[in-house]
Parts: structure tokens; sequence; C-alpha cells
């Protein structure tokens, strides 16, 4: 769906100019990446290393799974070590590494709704089965819900905040009683539901917040991280898999990682990103603009009369349609040139989302169009 939209994006500019569409499909971060980032590739550029481009350890270069290895235990408390940590291609080569090695056929996955569109498709790439559950109003997780949801099959649970499509945090009070209570249900089942956290967003938040930490509520918990949002890189698909040192077979499951990280085609992450990255762990981009972009669009679509949940972190909003079909309200929207993805696509019916990584002229010179389609509706 998302790429459907991104794609028609393509043929508006063409017909009627870039400057005269309003392209909302796609999370791709315009922010410009750190200057640090600029100055460690021209450097690593010029340093002469040895197989500096050639093949590195499945698992990753040991020092770089070693410096985040020291940040997590800074920011945490948790006493993770660099054989904790398996590099990836971006989140979404990290997700399909754990679903790859943790899933048997017919093992079910709870996804939490809203969610990111492909998540069903990682999982059921691997033979897992999907159990969907609905947020509460204000997307914050239904832990009785989900907890009605685990069955003997229950394999794992994958959250995601700040979320990705409303832009939601999850509370330390969220965490801590969601971990309660699957570490409740782990017992009673004698074995464990793990709990994936799927991090690309956790330094991009607002209005002073913190992410907490699942790993710190949470002792059969593993995360996929992206460099992509926080140092804007997502076309260089460098992140990583953080696994709880007191995970269920701890050995077994980083063994299978390792292998999966081959086996699946990856064979490594990208060797320069690695030695990057390494270098970078207290480094982010500025998310002050982020956030900038956010009160601008949000004040523009407050006073167009549309109702929406004002977004904690990530840089999506996700309004609610003023017609029950979202689908045909983003239709509605293409008429005014603008482009935004139904919420249908992400299990959230009757709302659409606007990705506002984009230029601030595209946020103020669209609010009219929104103006227009709202009213057109009523």
């Amino acid at each position: 769906m998302i790429r459907k939209m991104f794609e028609e994006g393509i043929h508006l500019k063409k017909k009627y100019g870039a400057d005269n569409v309003y392209d909302f499909s796609l999370g791709n971060p315009n922010v410009e990446h750190p200057e640090e980032l600029k100055k460690e590739l021209i450097d690593l550029a010029c340093c002469t290393i040895p197989l500096k481009h050639g093949y590195t350890p499945n698992a990753g270069y040991p020092e770089t799974r070693e410096a985040i290895a020291q940040k997590i235990r800074q920011t945490t408390g948790v006493r993770i070590t660099a054989d904790h940590v398996i590099m990836s291609c971006g989140a979404g080569g990290a997700l399909n590494v754990i679903f790859k090695s943790l899933l048997d056929p017919g093992d079910e996955v709870i996804v939490l709704t809203p969610f990111f569109v492909e998540y069903p498709f990682y999982i059921e790439n691997y033979g897992g089965v999907v159990k969907f559950v609905k947020t509460r109003e204000d997307f914050s997780p239904d832990v009785d819900a989900i907890a009605k949801a685990i069955t003997r099959k229950t394999k794992a649970i994958i959250i995601n905040s700040p979320n990705n499509p409303t832009g939601k945090v999850y509370s330390k009070k969220n965490i801590a009683d969601l971990a309660r209570m699957l570490r409740e249900k782990s017992l009673a089942r004698k074995k464990p539901v793990y709990l994936i956290s799927d991090e690309p967003y956790v330094e991009i938040v607002y209005d002073h917040l913190t992410v907490p930490s699942i790993l710190k509520a949470y002792s059969n918990s593993i995360v996929a991280y992206s460099y992509s949002k926080t140092l804007s890189l997502p076309g260089e698909r460098i992140g990583y898999i953080a696994v709880h040192p007191k995970i269920y077979e701890v050995e077994n499951l980083i063994s299978a990682l390792i292998l999966c990280t081959r086996t699946l085609g990856f064979v490594n992450a990208p060797a320069l990103m690695q030695r990057v990255v390494a270098r970078l762990q207290h480094v982010a981009v500025d998310v002050g603009i982020y956030q900038k972009k956010r009160d601008l669009l949000c004040d523009g679509m407050a006073k167009a009369g549309y109702q929406f949940e004002k977004p904690q972190g990530a840089f999506y909003l996700f309004v609610k349609s003023p017609i029950r079909d979202d689908v045909e309200f983003v239709k509605i929207l293409l008429k005014q040139n603008i482009l935004a993805v139904p919420g249908s696509g992400f299990g959230g019916p009757g709302y659409f989302r606007i990705a506002f990584c984009v230029d601030d002229a595209t946020i103020i010179n669209s609010i009219p169009g929104f103006a227009r389609a709202i009213n057109e509706c009523r």
C-alpha cells in the first residue's frame, strides 16, 4: 500500500511538477545526517585498513558489537556483552533473522494493531501464524487482550515503540505490565513467550520523553534496531540484534541468529557501515527538526478539522478519516495532489497515515488541500 502510493506520487510529479504534489507516503527521512557521520566516512575512506571492504565475521566486527553492548549497558544497566549482539542489514533484516531463528511451522506471533505493514509477511515467510490484537483507543497496548490471545502455540509478541504508523510511545507502566503478564504466562506454560521490540525510531522522540527498555523489563527479550532513522541512513541497511543475556537457551539462540544471518543471504552486515556506527554510538540527527515538522502539521490539521492523537515519536501522524472508508478518502486526497496511505494497510481501518519527514514547505502548502478534502466530505 505504501509503495503503491509512492509510485502514484512519481506519476503525479511528472504530470503536475514536484512542487505541486504533496507526498506523505513513504517514511524516507529527509533530515540531513549528522556532520560526525560525514567526517567518519571521509576518515575511513582515507585510512589504510586491511580488508576494509572484505567479509566480516558472521556476527559482525567484535569492536562494533562491543561498542553497541557498552552503550546498552550504559543506558539500561543490563550486563550485555558483545556476544549478545549480532550486526544486521537494518531492522528489516534483523526481524527476518529473528523470526527464522525462533519459529517452527504453526507457531503464533502476536502483532498489535495498527502495525508496520511488513510484519505479517516477515512472520509468514517462516511458517508463522499472525494473531492480531487491537491496541486501546490511545494506541497503547491492551495487556488483558494480549493475555487472552496467548495460547500454547504462541512463540512471541512483537512491539514497535515509537510506533509506525501511530507515533505512540509505550510508557514505562505499559512495558512493566506487559512484562509481568508475559512472565506469568511463560511460567504457566513452562516455556517462554519471547518479546521482540522493533526499535528503528527509539531516538526519534519528542517533548522530553524516553522509551523504556524491554531488556531492562523482561529477560526473554530481543531488540531489532536500525540506524536508518537515528543517522538518516535507510539505504545503507545497517542495524543490529541485541539479545538479553538471560534469555532462554541463550547460546543456542545466538548460534541460530548467526546461522540465519548467513543462510538468509545477508552473509554479514555492510562492512564499512559497521566501522562507521561503531564510532557514532552517541550521535543522532537533530530530533528538534522533526518535532517542528510534527507541530506544524498537527496545528494545520487540527485547524482544518481533523482528529488524531498527537504523535510522541517517529515521524508519522495517524489521522481519523472523516468518512468510514479510509481508502476512498485517500482517493479524495489524491484529487488535491496529496499522497497519504490508508490505515487499512496497517490494520487500522478508518484512519490514514501521513509521513511528515518532508520539507516544511510541503506541509505548509498541503494544508489548504487537506481542508478542501474534509470540506468535500462534509
